[in-house]
């Protein structure tokens, strides 16, 4: 009985304790949050903005168009990388789709909301890196990654298959040239890029199988400030 209440003992100031230093993380943290939000608010770690206009020619079998305009918001971080979040609202047009292969097999999914054009919406964390830093003009590498939705009820009508509702991974990596534009604010510039993207899930109606890649190459051109 005595070592049963002196385990209960011990237990309880293994909990005070334990509670005791939680609290004092939990002040730290608190305490540390006006430096962490700060250097955003005072503009040390310097907003930056872009709107992006792109239009994409789609390659493959199975493959769209796509013209779209996109914003990207976040912090350049040196002076060499960027890093934000963004959204966009583009507008895909399949291509190629006469002679589909066997449409009779699965024709609900192709003569009920079905649709060559659709609208589609892009959410992507945005990852940008600026060589050489620094330099008024500069070669740029850019990475958007996330995902993508059709808007309405129809899928898109491809070739293979259709592709549609849920999500679909989203990567769109670009190259490209940033030239200023102002001189008293060497944060404006004019970006042309060459770029590359990819859409492909699982979540879609397909003769072979429900997975469906679409592949597409362009350009795109943004302003920054």
């Amino acid at each position: 009985m005595k070592s049963f209440k002196t385990l209960i003992a011990v237990t309880l100031s293994v909990i005070t304790a334990s509670a005791t230093i939680a609290d004092a993380q939990y002040y730290q943290i608190a305490n540390a949050l006006p430096s962490l939000i700060s250097p955003a608010l005072s503009g040390s770690m310097a907003y930056k903005g872009f709107v992006e206009v792109s239009g994409l020619g789609g390659i493959g079998v199975n493959r769209a168009n796509f013209i779209g305009i996109s914003t990207s918001q976040g912090f350049q971080y040196s002076s060499w990388f960027f890093m934000g979040a963004g959204i966009g609202v583009d507008i895909a047009m399949a291509r190629n789709n006469e002679n589909r292969t066997n449409p009779d097999t699965y024709s609900p999914y192709y003569n009920d909301n079905n649709a060559e054009t659709v609208a589609m919406i892009p959410v992507f964390s945005d990852f940008r890196f600026s060589i050489p830093a620094g330099q008024a003009v500069s070669f740029y590498i850019d990475a958007k990654i996330g995902a993508a939705w059709f808007l309405g009820d129809d899928y898109l009508q491809l070739h293979d298959g259709s592709m549609g509702h849920g999500a679909q991974f989203f990567l769109q990596p670009s190259v490209g040239l940033r030239i200023p534009v102002n001189s008293s604010n060497s944060r404006q510039a004019i970006n042309f890029g060459v770029t590359y993207r990819l859409l492909t899930s699982g979540n879609n109606y397909s003769w072979y199988d429900r997975t469906l890649t679409l592949n597409s190459f362009g350009a795109s051109i943004a302003f920054e400030w």
